[in-house]
C-alpha cells in the first residue's frame, strides 16, 4: 500500500513540475515576443539605455522621447525604469495584452493646443489615433490590450497654448496616476482614472486629485475633480483679462463632477478663493467680470469668496468653447453671490479639464 501511494505521489509530483515548467516556459516565450514589441513600437524619437528580460516581465531602463519641434518640453516623455508585465492568453490567440505597466521615475509633458486640444505622447499616440489615416489601414492595426498603467511619484508639465502663448506652463510633481484598462489603437474601451499630486506655485502649492471613468473614443466620461490650496498666482491667466488687474496672491480650491453622454457635458462645481490680494485697479475696474470693489468688499467681510457654477453644452458644437463658457459661469456666479450687476464676462478662462475632454 505504502508503495502505491508513493508511487502515486511521484507521477503528482512530476505532473505538477511539467506543469510548472510549461507555465514558466510560455512565460519566457511572452516575455520575449513582448520584448521586440516594445522595441518596435517606442518609434524613431525614442531612446532606451538597457532592456532586460526575467521571469516576471521586462525592465526598460533609461527610456527617453524626445520631442518633435515645435513641443514646448525637450522630451515628451522620461522614465527611469518601466516594468511591463506580459500576460500569458497572449499566446494562445486573440489580442497581445499586457497585465501592467509600472512607470518609476517619470517626467512628462502634455500640451493643450490652441483650439483646445489635448496631445499627450504624440510620438506614440498620434500614429494610432491621426484621422488622416486610411480607414483600412486603421482597421487593420493590431490590438494592444493594457490591463493597468501606473505611474509612481512622476513630475508632469501641463502647457496650456489656448489661454497665451507662449503655452501657459503649469507644474504637477509627486503624482501618482493609475490607468486602465487601455485598448489601442481604438482607445474604444472605458478606463478608470485615478491621479493625485501637488501643483507648484511660486508663493505655495497646492493638491489635485481626479478620478472616474473615461472612453477616449467616445468622450463619454464621469470624472471628479478636486484642486485645494493651489496658488491663483499660478493659474491667473485663467481668471483675468489683460485689461483686468492681477493677482498677488490667494488660494483656489474647486470641486466639479463632470458627466459626458454622448458628447452632451454637465458639470456642477463649486469655486472657493481665499487670501485674495489684487495688484493695481485695471482700467476696467473689474475681476473676472465683476466690480473689483466688490470683490474686495465681500473678502474683506468674509475672508473668501464662494462661486457655485454648471457648465453645460454639446463638445461636439463649434460654438461651445469651454475656455469662454467657464468665464461666463465664474462671472455670474461672482455677481449673483455679491449682488452686483455683471460688469462684463471674462474670456480666456478655461482648465486642464477642457483638453481632457477636447473642443
Amino acid at each position: 500500500m505504502n508503495r502505491i501511494l508513493s508511487r502515486r505521489l511521484a507521477i503528482a509530483a512530476g505532473v505538477v513540475v511539467a506543469l510548472v515548467a510549461i507555465v514558466l516556459a510560455g512565460r519566457v516565450l511572452a516575455v520575449h515576443q513582448l520584448q521586440s514589441r516594445v522595441e518596435a513600437a517606442l518609434g524613431p524619437r525614442a531612446s532606451i539605455g538597457a532592456i532586460d528580460a526575467g521571469w516576471s516581465g521586462i525592465d526598460v531602463l533609461d527610456l527617453r522621447v524626445k520631442s518633435a519641434a515645435g513641443w514646448p518640453a525637450a522630451d515628451e516623455l522620461r522614465a527611469a525604469r518601466v516594468h511591463i508585465v506580459p500576460d500569458l492568453r497572449s499566446l494562445f490567440g486573440g489580442p497581445w495584452r499586457i497585465a501592467s505597466v509600472r512607470v518609476e521615475g517619470a517626467y512628462l509633458s502634455a500640451l493643450r493646443t490652441r483650439d483646445g486640444q489635448l496631445r499627450v505622447l504624440p510620438a506614440l499616440l498620434d500614429d494610432m489615433r491621426s484621422s488622416t489615416f486610411p480607414r483600412a489601414k486603421t482597421d487593420a492595426a493590431p490590438r494592444l490590450e493594457v490591463g493597468q498603467v501606473t505611474f509612481d511619484a512622476a513630475r508632469l508639465d501641463f502647457f496650456d497654448a489656448s489661454v497665451r502663448q507662449p503655452p501657459l506652463p503649469v507644474h504637477i510633481e509627486q503624482l501618482d496616476a493609475e490607468v486602465g484598462p487601455v485598448a489601442l489603437p481604438a482607445l474604444d474601451q472605458s478606463m478608470a482614472l485615478k491621479l493625485a499630486g501637488v501643483v507648484k506655485g511660486p508663493q505655495h502649492d497646492g493638491r489635485l486629485a481626479i478620478d472616474g471613468h473615461y472612453t477616449p473614443a467616445t468622450r463619454d466620461a464621469d470624472v471628479r475633480l478636486r484642486i485645494t490650496g493651489v496658488d491663483m498666482v499660478a493659474l491667473q491667466p485663467y481668471l483675468i483679462k489683460v485689461s483686468e488687474a492681477g493677482i498677488r496672491r490667494g488660494s483656489l480650491d474647486l470641486e466639479m463632477n463632470a458627466t459626458v453622454v454622448r458628447n452632451q457635458l454637465r458639470a456642477p462645481g463649486k469655486l472657493v478663493l481665499t487670501n485674495l490680494e489684487l495688484a493695481s485697479e485695471g482700467p476696467l475696474g473689474t475681476f473676472a467680470g465683476v466690480p473689483r470693489k466688490a470683490v474686495l468688499a465681500a473678502m474683506s467681510e468674509k475672508g473668501r469668496l464662494d462661486v457655485k457654477f454648471t457648465l453645460e453644452g454639446r463638445l461636439d458644437d463649434p460654438s461651445f468653447s469651454l475656455n469662454e463658457n467657464l468665464a461666463t459661469r465664474l462671472a455670474s456666479g461672482l455677481a449673483e453671490g455679491l449682488g452686483v450687476s455683471l460688469v462684463g464676462v471674462v474670456k480666456g478662462l478655461g482648465g486642464a479639464v477642457k483638453g481632457l475632454f477636447g473642443r
